[in-house]
């Protein structure tokens, strides 16, 4: 029998509380004993979002919470600038032409993320933009985007800002009411510790307005219908019951740590990662290292694939390794959600053990005592 601990940039490990709230009895959607239920989530989410404006639960995963995003903000022929600097970046693209929205693509290198600077050449080129979309943590390259900048970009203008924060929500700092974001993308099996099933998204006056006048092919995915009915206290369709009861449960054990501590243990755990993985001799692949995912290079003649597949069968620990032109080059490492600082030390020891197995030139104990030495300059103990 072997423990088996997801160190994936989601679906996450679920806490015991968490997986207990799933199991409770059904309630019917529209009694009236759902009502607080709904109503507590609605502010949990409005806490975690750090946002007074609504924010919508749909039964999708993220992807969903972009297409509605997309289709309800815009209407067929209206442009959008997307910044594509890895597979989740692409996705904005490939949802636009699906709806005929002409977005303007901006190919990045994937080991970088947008800048402010960047972005506000493209608005000048396009002021004819109604949306910029972006990618708060590009998933697939541990890469972290300045929101913060390019929100100040885009207030000054006519479009609204979109954020897949899909993955990062909850686990970086995002300031959505403070920063100005104007729709920010969430799901529920990353830094939210729910299984995968729903996703979220936050939406500014500002973005309301928008969707209020656009002639969208949107139906289930129609956040008009979301946010009519988000403002009567339910869901325009059957909402997922059993996973919001979670969410409440989920968001209590937030609250109880305070979200700001959240961030500082996602930091701790992320730093303690990469110093372990320096130790070893596997460079940072990203030059703007997120604390969501960390994304390592593999050294010569280590096989990528391999090291993935003996660090989840052998060790019980399942890391990710990369997608499209990275695939087999580097591995992804999350320490997302529900884990704390001495799971980073069993994973880096396992890590060291698998290297090892493939002949790297590694010293055993140097990856462990790199994150011990890391984790005991940073933890209260």
């Amino acid at each position: 029998m072997m423990k088996h601990t997801l160190f994936t940039p989601g679906p996450t490990n679920v806490p015991p509380e968490v997986l207990a709230a799933l199991g409770r009895p059904i309630v019917h959607h529209r009694a009236p004993d759902f009502d607080p239920v709904f109503k507590t989530a609605r502010e949990g989410l409005q806490y975690v979002f750090r946002t007074r404006n609504p924010v919508v639960p749909l039964t999708s995963s993220g992807t969903g919470g972009m297409e509605a995003a997309v289709t309800s903000l815009l209407s067929p022929g209206d442009k959008a600038i997307a910044i594509e600097g890895g597979k989740f970046g692409e996705r904005w693209g490939q949802i636009c032409k699906a709806f005929g929205i002409n977005c303007v693509i901006e190919k990045i290198d994937w080991s970088t993320s947008a800048t402010p600077e960047l972005i506000e050449k493209l608005l000048r080129q396009h002021p004819d933009a109604k949306a910029v979309l972006t990618t708060h943590c590009e998933t697939s390259t541990g890469a972290l985007t300045d929101i913060e900048g390019i929100a100040k970009v885009v207030a000054g203008t006519g479009a609204v800002l979109v954020t897949d924060a899909v993955s990062s929500l909850g686990a970086e700092p995002l300031e959505t009411d403070k920063w100005g974001v104007d729709v920010v993308v969430t799901g529920s099996q990353k830094a939210l510790m729910l299984p995968p099933g729903m996703a979220f998204v936050s939406v500014s006056p500002k973005a309301e307005a928008m969707i209020q006048s656009a002639k969208s092919a949107c139906y289930y995915f129609s956040l008009k219908k979301a946010l009519k009915s988000l403002a009567e206290n339910t869901t325009p369709w059957t909402g997922p019951v059993s996973m919001i009861v979670a969410l409440n449960a989920a968001i209590e054990l937030i609250r109880k740590t305070g979200l700001e501590k959240i961030w500082e243990r996602h930091t701790r755990c992320a730093t303690a990662i990469r110093q372990g993985c320096a130790a070893l001799g596997l460079p940072l692949f990203s030059k703007s290292p997120s604390n969501v995912v960390v994304a390592l290079t593999m050294p010569e003649g280590v096989d990528a694939s391999k090291l993935v597949k003996t660090m989840r069968d052998t060790f019980g620990m399942t890391i990710t390794g990369g997608q499209e032109h990275l695939k087999g080059k580097i591995i992804r490492i999350a320490a997302l959600g529900f884990v704390e600082e001495f799971d980073v030390l069993a994973l880096i020891g396992a890590l060291e053990m698998a290297l090892l197995r493939q002949g790297c030139a590694c010293e055993a104990g140097s990856g462990v005592g790199a994150a011990l030495k890391s984790l005991n300059t940073t933890m209260s103990i």
